[in-house]
């Protein structure tokens, strides 16, 4: 249900819960704005392994809240990615061309820290 202002918290159980005070996402004027997404899984345990393992668990939580939502990764206009080196470019890019093969605009940036001590965090905003 929509607040007075027109927006809808998105919650779903398929996805990492929220490392704080935030929603995983928010539906407002026909778009979907998807919280950045951490390696975790659906209990919020981080998952371990390499940097495409880890970026493969964030693609996960984004399409189970974008679907969640009523839109999906293939409706997906914009992603911002951020990595804790850059060492982790192109190993991030084999698994994350395998969800987004409609090539939405994006910006990839390396950050000094993530939350949790993670290496890589995605975040989406989206049509419905």
């Amino acid at each position: 249900m929509s607040d007075s202002n027109g927006l809808t918290k998105v919650f779903t159980k398929n996805a990492c819960p929220p490392a704080g005070p935030y929603s995983q996402a928010i539906k407002a004027a026909g778009q979907v704005w998807v919280a950045g997404q951490i390696p975790a899984d659906e209990q919020g345990n981080l998952v371990t392994g390499s940097i495409a393992q880890k970026t493969e668990q964030c693609c996960k939580n984004l399409k189970a809240i974008l679907e969640e939502a009523g839109s999906g990764i293939e409706k997906t206009v914009r992603i911002g990615v951020f990595l804790s080196d850059m060492q982790y470019f192109k190993e991030m890019n084999g698994e994350y061309e395998k969800w987004f093969t409609h090539k939405p605009a994006r910006t990839c940036v390396a950050v000094k820290q993530l939350p949790l001590g993670v290496d890589v965090e995605i975040e989406a905003i989206a049509i419905q």
